[in-house]
């Protein structure tokens, strides 16, 4: 990414340890894909943000912050309106995930809540409750973003609520 891309994107990485080998299979086969995005619409709805849920399928052969942040430009994430998306990378195999918060939204929020966010997450991941990591993650992002960036009617869905993967 570009020096400027790097600056406007804000990201926490954490390992998630989970079980001794995780397949990407495994692991989406345990996901409750309806109930995440239905959480993704439920944030969205009270807010002008954007959330993404992207999962790393087969081996991470870099840094996952940085393979987070180079996702997060190839879907276009720095390109909403108000630079408020947010993405959720997970890469299952490697045990690890990053959350990436475009500028605005990581000015409005801080260090500190991304740590809160990726400790419960880590939390959960560790104990096999995938969905509900990501579930609880969406409705604490959701929290904020309806907070500082709250829907009005020119809003629009900028971006795809479905989980992506690769």
């Amino acid at each position: 990414m570009g020096s400027a891309a790097v600056a406007a994107v804000s990201a926490v990485e954490a390992q998630a340890q989970v079980g001794s080998k995780m397949r990407s299979r495994e692991f989406l086969s345990k996901l409750e894909h309806d109930r995440i995005v239905r959480a993704i619409r439920e944030a969205e709805a009270n807010s002008s943000g954007e959330i993404r849920v992207f999962i790393q399928r087969g081996k991470l052969n870099a840094d996952p912050l940085v393979t987070a942040q180079k996702k997060f430009r190839q879907l276009r994430m720095h390109q909403t309106a108000e630079r408020n998306a947010i993405l959720i990378f997970i890469a299952p195999r490697a045990h690890k995930f990053a959350v990436v918060g475009d500028k605005t939204i990581h000015e409005k929020c801080g260090e500190e809540f991304w740590q809160s966010i990726v400790e419960g997450m880590r939390m959960h991941f560790q104990n096999e409750k995938f969905s509900h990591a990501l579930v609880e993650a969406i409705r604490e992002i959701g929290t904020v973003l309806a907070t500082h960036f709250p829907k009005t009617s020119a809003n629009a869905n900028e971006l795809p609520d479905e989980i992506a993967e690769e």
